[in-house]
């Protein structure tokens, strides 16, 4: 039965992060962004502390905890104001997909890495032409004797430069069929054929964002991740837990931008008391946090789901949940900017640069319609339109 209530233990490690968040805190990102830079310091100290792994196995450096641990280290930090991204690719996506499906060499090689922070992996699965269409992938590994060639573009790719790898998702033809399907492949950065771009975004953060080309890489044996005829098991294993994370970063944002407003609201004075007191002030504040508490139990549901192993009902809840806590996080976000007025946006106050960056919740990995999608067909039964 999924625990409504946190455990003592959860509550702890939610308690540490907190504090480990307000030692960093917003002023620090937002410095380190300005100055092209990566919270190194912020990224060395979760990892020393033992938050970096700890979804990963104990055998391998990790806190033996799985992705509701996890989640809360990165909904804590951002609502202290300094979520670390690359937490949602490295630990949660590559070092869940390694360390189930991976040989025991790749997860020595990969996984206390990815706990101790000396090593992260980056995570390719979006197209250029195939958008939220998974099916569309285009990119194609071919056998050429014991060497796979992979083939193909990536866009929209988080922390390239700063990853020793990229977890890369392929399509291999089905020898019985004829049809391609998914298959995961560890490729190095340095790997001769492997090309990065660097997209102008508009929204600025400190994890850069890429188009991959991949012309003919060559990849020994060992790159592949899993076995060959697994495909969507291997895929979704992933997946999923992106999705969970994505609804840790989203709450933790909308947190964040919710405990300004409620700050400023307690001491902003235009008539004789705190402009807090008025309804029109206070209420949709409430409303804030309310919808905030309930996207953070369908997270807290789906991440229960994932670690117990229920892969097909972890699906449906982390849709659910990602899905939830984007629009939360979007509300919260608006109505601590309108809560400020024009001091929300200030840079002072923080809260402008939100505007853009919550509405990330609503895009990616999977757009907000995509879900809706999933619910109307994979909960409801209605047919599809596609």
């Amino acid at each position: 039965m999924t625990r409504v209530i946190e455990t003592e233990e959860h509550q702890a490690l939610r308690s540490a992060v907190a504090a480990l968040g307000r030692r960093y805190g917003r002023e620090y990102l937002t410095r380190i962004v300005a100055d092209g830079g990566y919270p190194d310091e912020l990224w060395s100290e979760t990892a020393k502390l033992g938050y970096l792994g700890a979804n990963l196995p104990e055998a391998y450096g990790g806190g033996g905890g799985g992705i509701a641990e996890l989640s809360i280290v990165l909904e804590e930090l951002g609502a202290a104001g300094c979520p670390l991204l690359m937490l949602v690719v490295s630990p949660a996506i590559c070092g869940t997909v390694i360390a189930r499906f991976g040989t025991e060499a790749q997860k020595q090689q990969w996984l206390p890495g990815f706990a101790d922070g000396s090593r992260t992996m980056a995570f390719g699965i979006t197209e250029p032409d195939a958008g939220s269409n998974s099916h569309r992938i285009t990119t194609t590994a071919r056998r050429d004797g014991t060497d796979w060639i992979l083939s193909g573009r990536k866009v929209f790719i988080s922390g390239v430069d700063i990853a020793d790898a990229t977890l890369v998702v392929g399509r291999t033809e089905d020898a019985r069929t004829g049809r391609l399907k998914p298959c995961l492949f560890i490729v190095p950065r340095d790997a001769d054929g492997f090309g990065r771009r660097p997209i102008d975004m508009e929204l600025h953060g400190a994890e850069k964002q890429f188009e991959l080309t991949l012309d003919d890489v060559r990849l020994p044996a060992d790159a592949l991740v899993g076995d060959e005829d697994a495909g969507l098991l291997q895929l979704f294993a992933g997946l999923n837990p992106e999705r969970v994370m994505t609804a840790a970063f989203a709450i933790g944002m909308g947190r964040f931008a919710l405990s300004r407003a409620v700050e400023y609201a307690r001491d902003r004075s235009v008539w004789k008391q705190p402009i807090g007191a008025h309804q029109a002030i206070a209420h949709p504040l409430a409303q804030a946090h309310i919808d905030l508490e309930l996207a953070r139990l369908m997270m807290q549901k789906a991440a229960y789901l994932y670690d117990s192993g229920d892969d097909v009902a972890a699906g449906e809840a982390a849709n659910m949940a990602k899905y939830a806590a984007g629009e939360a996080c979007v509300k919260a976000v608006d109505q601590a900017v309108h809560t400020l007025g024009g001091n929300g946006l200030t840079r002072e106050f923080g809260l402008a640069s939100l505007i853009t960056a919550s509405r990330v919740a609503r895009i990616a990995p999977v757009s907000r319609e995509m879900i809706l999608n999933y619910v109307s067909h994979q909960t409801l039964g209605l047919p599809k339109s596609y």
